[in-house]
């Protein structure tokens, strides 16, 4: 009885809420916020409109002449649905995911759809659930899309083994939408039965399923769509994505910080025929980026500039990203659809002077309105403060007996080269060794390899942002420094540390799981050109991002040669050399 009443009370809020908004439509009651005189992007009839724009209970509720408790005056201005980020790792910012949403929330981002990858490959489910928690109720809306790959390959270690048993319960919640970016495209090529159930249960619950295939031609690409894969993010060139749209894909097109896409793909949005089947993305944000450059808005400002449309930009930004992903209330400005807007002075720069999520003004000429910080579940919280397990190491853990494989840094590229085999360092080649260091399981597992292309003179450079897995990996001169490198590193729960004969020159603790700071987004940043510099001071080369270009050379599904906690390997044959 208990559970019909309440079922029943709940229904009755809702027919109370529905009716207010019908009686607002009508233009019986005044609306919570009228937007007077707004010029907006109709994303359906690919035009601006002038009219008013109702709001009532977060919704919009009517287009045309109204009046409201609060009115405000949008002449001279446009509004904007609010922008969609189609895929990103909030972990990439190196902040809190609250610290995320300060960060693009001034920049007309109101819903991102993320793929906490990172954080579960270091915490397994529970990074999944802290996640969650750490974005509740937040102005973002952060929709998520549970990880596919824990780990990316059997050769490396993570912190967690996840099979479709460990995620499956996850698609059931109401902000999940699906399984996220299937790296393991050779598993699905090969229909290993493991790989393909995780398919198999997002599919059961009706969820999307993202993929991550570059490069993927013919009866590969068909049986890869075949199971059931339905976008890719990873296309750097038209050929690619065509080969993909011609087969019913969605094609994500990924501006961020470490890859850079858009303007290979602008044909895709010049096109008719396919435009409406691409949307925007970012994979990774740095702290730089988010301040200097901007978000979504970035991305638009960019598209324009090399040609593109300006309201087929944002339908890009908004509306096409909410169709794939079932978002049917958001995406556009029309009745039913949540009063998420971006007011931008014009379509050109795109610089966005107010943001409203349901209704509410969340953002203003600068300001981020308050807002309460989730709270995270304790055990959650201390959970992501204490991955680090390993011993206490010693310049004899890094000590190498025997040639080892050097793998080649290709500018530009986070691909690699293989150039040989080396005994030592040789400062004069450019040539610098190298570990990945086991931190999840105190395993002791120490894999070293050489590093040719990265400029270090001297001193050492470590971080345990290292994809996918985000073990400790390290550069240096001296294996007396690399130690106290890796030390410090776990000393301080996680981060960036460049260090020179036993000092620490600069450092960027990221004590959530290793990967992210508690600290705002700006002196995060701070310190991460801070410890930037002191990477160039020590001989780094100044065109490339010490950190970034290392957090890559662990990734083993990325060519040619990569170092895991085993040693160096082939990625093309799946063999340690």
């Amino acid at each position: 009885m208990a559970y019909t009443e309440s079922w029943s009370g709940k229904i009755n809020r809702k027919l109370i809420k529905k009716l207010h908004i019908i009686d607002v439509a009508a233009g019986r009651e005044k609306a919570d916020l009228v937007l007077k005189n707004a010029t907006f992007v109709n994303v359906f009839s690919g035009e601006l409109d002038t009219c008013d724009i109702a709001v009532a209970e977060g919704l919009i509720v009517g287009l045309g002449t109204y009046q409201g408790r609060e009115e405000v005056d949008m002449t001279g201005k446009i509004v904007c649905p609010g922008f969609i980020d189609a895929h990103i790792h909030l972990e990439s910012s190196l902040v809190s995911p609250a610290e995320f949403a300060r960060a693009v929330i001034p920049h007309g981002t109101t819903t991102v759809i993320t793929d906490p990858h990172e954080i579960t490959n270091v915490m397994g489910t529970d990074g999944i659930d802290y996640m969650i928690a750490a974005t509740e109720e937040l102005p973002v809306d952060v929709r998520f899309m549970i990880p596919s790959c824990v780990p990316a390959s059997p050769m490396d270690e993570s912190g967690s083994n996840l099979d479709y048993r460990d995620i499956d319960s996850f698609f059931e919640h109401p902000r999940v939408q699906g399984l996220a970016e299937m790296m393991n495209f050779p598993g699905i090529l090969s229909a290993d039965s493991a790989t393909v159930a995780k398919i198999v249960a997002s599919q059961a619950h009706h969820k999307k399923i993202d993929g991550h295939a570059p490069g993927l031609r013919g009866n590969d690409l068909n049986a890869y769509i075949a199971a059931g894969v339905y976008s890719d993010h990873e296309c750097a060139d038209v050929e690619d994505a065509m080969a993909k749209l011609k087969l019913g894909q969605f094609i994500m097109i990924r501006e961020g910080t470490a890859a850079k896409n858009l303007e290979a793909l602008m044909p895709l949005i010049r096109s008719e025929k396919y435009f409406d089947r691409c949307m925007f993305c970012t994979d990774d944000k740095h702290p730089s980026d988010l301040l200097e450059k901007g978000h979504i808005d970035y991305i638009c400002r960019e598209a324009v500039a090399m040609g593109a449309d300006p309201i087929r930009t944002v339908q890009v930004a908004c509306l096409h990203a909410a169709r794939y992903f079932l978002l049917n209330n958001r995406g556009a400005i029309a009745p039913g659809y949540l009063a998420d807007f971006a007011v931008v002075e014009d379509l050109k720069d795109f610089h966005v002077v107010t943001v409203y999520k349901k209704g509410r003004r969340v953002y203003h000429d600068g300001t981020v309105e308050p807002f309460p910080l989730p709270q995270i579940p304790e055990h959650l919280e201390k959970r992501a403060h204490d991955t680090f397990h390993l011993p206490v190491l010693s310049a004899a853990d890094f000590a190498n007996s025997r040639p080892r494989g050097v793998i080649g840094m290709v500018s530009g590229q986070i691909i690699t080269s293989d150039e040989g085999y080396a005994g030592g360092v040789d400062i004069q080649g450019d040539i610098l060794k190298m570990a990945v260091i086991e931190r999840h399981k105190n395993t002791r597992h120490i894999g070293i390899g050489y590093l040719k292309g990265y400029g270090l003179k001297s001193g050492a450079v470590a971080t345990s942002v290292a994809h996918d897995s985000h073990n400790i990996i390290c550069v240096g001169a001296e294996d007396a420094d690399m130690a106290f490198a890796a030390n410090r590193i776990a000393q301080n729960h996680g981060g960036i540390v460049v260090v020179r004969d036993g000092q620490v020159l600069a450092e960027l603790p990221l004590e959530i799981a290793g990967l992210m700071s508690e600290k705002p987004l700006r002196e995060v940043n701070d310190l991460l050109e801070n410890a930037k510099l002191a990477a160039y001071s020590l001989g780094v080369g100044k065109d490339i991002d010490p950190f970034m270009t290392l957090s890559f050379m662990s990734l083993p599904v990325i060519p040619t040669l990569r170092l895991t906690t085993r040693g160096v390997i082939d990625v093309n044959t799946q063999q340690y050399i």
